[in-house]
């Protein structure tokens, strides 16, 4: 700010310069001035698709300050509530691949846009519901058109229900076109849960997981042709050494090279897909973290050469990929007893990961430090509330901006773009 002051002062020492020559020279200084004061660090928010514990409360997304110098940092912004009750919050997208925000509650079946042009004060733009005779939106995939591939658990119809499906839709939820997982001999329990995009080799992965428990696990992944939603393939995972490591196929992710994808299952088993483009895609199991009876590994993220994942006990790992048919752990946190992380995205910069999860979880949201140079984890102590005891940001004893106080339950969470 200052340099720009003292420019204008040798300006104003130029006597011989002509009134106008130097109204001009003054307007252009006065703008480096404003822009000087206003390049300070990016503001940064963290939204949490939240659940009210009232069920005749409404549901609402919540937005958090954590830019990294800020006095606010973790502190709320607003929230932003949503038609309907107990809709059940559940996926978001994993990270912003834009200005919108795809986010479903699953009991409901209904999907909600959230406009992010302003990215401290969030506005709902648009909701649906059912597609193309689909049911049970579950995850949001950007494409590279900028539209969103939705992943549908179902299909009712004939008294049975059957696999769902994939839909493109525009950022307004308009269907542009959609693809059944459904197949002659498929198995009865295929439900579409997430997806992952591989434009380089002109694919789709998605897995298979019943949010609803109606039939028994499955084990089964898709490969899809992007350009058209041509099913391809249908490919069981293997098991390992535990016997179950292929069950609950959960989220597919790409790799920093944009062409390798590995698979994650619930039952904690990672899966080198490989062949994605040939004829006989495969699946192999490179890792797998033992898995106590109560405890299961769920989404995980991707930063770097590093997969990030839940894992029983309360943890949060980090492997190093380098070599993606070796993972090695190299970091881990563990949290309190009773708590139980479940939801991970990485914020832009790929050095901190918000947790989201359940039991004593339910209502607190942590955030973790990632050294890019080793892959270690580390609790953010800087993450608390005011006079906290924990680390962490507590969704209850609020009075929220939207009315009601009751507990806020969490479920996906998002860092904003830069």
């Amino acid at each position: 700010m200052w340099g720009g002051y003292f420019a204008v002062l040798e300006v104003e020492k130029l006597g011989r310069v002509s009134s106008s020559m130097r109204a001009i020279l003054l307007l252009l200084l006065s703008l480096v001035a404003c822009t000087a004061r206003a390049a300070g660090p990016h503001q940064q928010f963290l939204y949490l698709w939240t659940a009210s514990a009232d069920s005749t409360a409404p549901d609402f997304l919540a937005v958090l300050d954590v830019t990294e110098d800020s006095g606010r940092y973790g502190r709320l912004v607003t929230t932003v509530p949503v038609p309907g009750r107990g809709g059940r919050p559940h996926h978001t997208e994993y990270a912003i691949a834009d200005g919108w925000l795809f986010a479903n509650g699953f009991a409901s079946g209904r999907s909600f846009v959230f406009d992010l042009s302003v990215p401290a004060a969030p506005r709902l733009a648009a909701e649906f519901g059912d597609l193309e005779g689909l049911t049970h939106p579950h995850s949001y995939i950007p494409l590279p058109s900028g539209n969103r591939l939705v992943t549908f658990q179902m299909r009712h119809g004939g008294g049975r229900v059957r696999a769902g499906g994939l839909v493109e839709v525009t950022s307004a939820g308009v269907p542009v076109r959609a693809r059944s997982a459904d197949y002659p001999g498929a198995d009865s329990g295929l439900r579409v849960y997430s997806a992952a995009v591989v434009p380089s080799l002109d694919r789709i992965v998605t897995t298979s997981t019943d949010m609803v428990l109606d039939f028994p696990a499955s084990r089964l992944v898709q490969v899809w042709r992007l350009s058209d939603l041509t099913l391809l393939h249908t490919i069981p995972l293997p098991d390992g050494p535990a016997g179950d490591e292929g069950l609950l196929s959960a989220e597919p992710r790409v790799l920093d090279d944009g062409k390798t994808v590995i698979v994650s299952t619930f039952h904690c088993g990672l899966f080198l897909l490989g062949g994605l483009d040939g004829d006989a895609p495969s699946a192999r199991l490179v890792a797998s973290l033992p898995r106590p009876r109560e405890g299961s590994c769920a989404v995980p993220a991707v930063a770097g050469r590093y997969w990030l994942m839940t894992a029983p006990g309360g943890a949060v790992t980090s492997f190093d990929l380098s070599d993606p048919t070796a993972p090695r752990e190299v970091g881990r946190i563990t949290l309190e007893d009773g708590n139980e992380p479940h939801w991970l995205a990485v914020s832009p910069d790929g050095r901190r990961v918000v947790v989201t999860g359940y039991q004593g979880m339910a209502s607190r949201v942590v955030i973790a430090r990632l050294d890019p140079n080793t892959g270690a984890l580390a609790l953010d102590q800087r993450f608390r509330e005011e006079g906290a005891s924990e680390a962490g940001f507590r969704m209850q004893g609020k009075t929220w901006p939207h009315g009601g106080n009751a507990p806020g339950i969490p479920h996906g969470a998002v860092f904003s773009r830069p």
